[in-house]
């Protein structure tokens, strides 16, 4: 155990340093200038001194590696620096929309859970019979239906022609529920199917067939044995398809005006706010590598074959 957190603590240094200079150096050599923003070029008139002292005040005409190292600096401090255009601190900002995020997010993943798994064990169960088809038909139609169309269409009919939810913004439960309804859609797809496929593997075992002959239910066989064992896969995709979710989240967000920081970083993109956006890279990094960390202990806590064969080597 000692042996296996002492790497995943090398892997989180490792992974933070290439993050944050990879994160930085892409947000700078992205085309705009901030300081033309900052100053509103387009609504006030500016000189060319005025330019080269707000440049020089923010250290952008220091070299490159030399703003790394500044920012570098205070980020091992948690500092994150100050919005360009708000001038509020990056972290309150990303603290303050986090929550709305993360709840969308959560919304989400209820909504994938509670088509996923009932639809993808029926399919298993039933192979080959009308479940299964519709099965099918639902993980065709949501891997081939974008989550910004989906969006616009759950909009168009329950919030303009019906009027039973809200069309923007986050005023409780009730204004969840379509973002996380297109969040959720976008993504069962995959699941469906992955837990159709693993849960006919693993009814197929010998295991399976030893716990029948000892005449235990079916219930249990399915739900101590078949399904337990077809899990480790899918946590692994959902390991992996968590940076698809977070994106997801940062279209659902701008469509429904949701206030979550996916919405503030595509303000903060438009107006080349780099401390927000490189907060907001360096923030979501993280959580995605810790869920991924988490995944992989459940991962092992799930397959008894490999935490035997780490003990053998051990």
């Amino acid at each position: 155990m000692f042996r296996i957190l002492g790497r995943r603590f090398i892997e989180v240094v490792i992974f933070i340093l290439v993050i944050t200079f990879i994160s930085f150096l892409f947000v700078r050599l992205a085309p705009g200038d901030p300081v033309l923003s900052i100053l509103q070029v387009d609504d006030v008139s500016i000189t060319n001194e005025q330019v080269y002292e707000l440049r020089e005040e923010l250290g952008f005409n220091d070299p490159l590696l030399v703003q790394y190292g500044h920012w570098f600096a205070d980020f091992v401090q948690l500092d994150f620096g100050n919005s360009y255009i708000t001038n509020q601190p990056v972290m309150k900002m990303i603290m303050s929309g986090l929550p709305a995020t993360l709840e969308l997010s959560m919304g989400a993943l209820l909504v994938m859970l509670c088509i996923a798994i009932p639809l993808g064990s029926l399919a298993a169960l039933y192979r080959g019979s009308w479940i299964d088809q519709i099965s099918r038909g639902v993980s065709l139609l949501g891997a081939a239906i974008p989550s910004f169309w989906l969006g616009l269409l759950l909009i168009d009919l329950f919030a303009v022609r019906w009027g039973v939810f809200p069309t923007m913004g986050r005023d409780g439960f009730i204004s969840m529920v379509l973002p996380s309804v297109t969040l959720g859609l976008a993504i069962t797809s995959v699941y469906v199917r992955l837990l159709r496929s693993s849960l006919i593997d693993s009814l197929s075992h010998e295991f399976i067939r030893a716990a029948r002959s000892r005449g235990i239910s079916e219930i249990r066989i399915f739900f101590a044995h078949a399904f337990r064992y077809s899990l480790p896969p899918v946590i692994t995709v959902f390991g992996v398809s968590l940076g698809s979710l977070i994106g997801g989240v940062v279209v659902v967000e701008v469509i429904f005006a949701y206030p979550g920081i996916g919405k503030m970083v595509v303000d903060s993109i438009r107006s080349r706010d780099y401390p927000v956006i490189q907060g907001y890279i360096l923030i979501m990094a993280i959580i995605v590598f810790m869920i991924n960390s988490a995944v992989d202990l459940t991962y092992r806590y799930l397959n008894p074959e490999l935490r035997l064969k780490e003990r053998n080597n051990s």
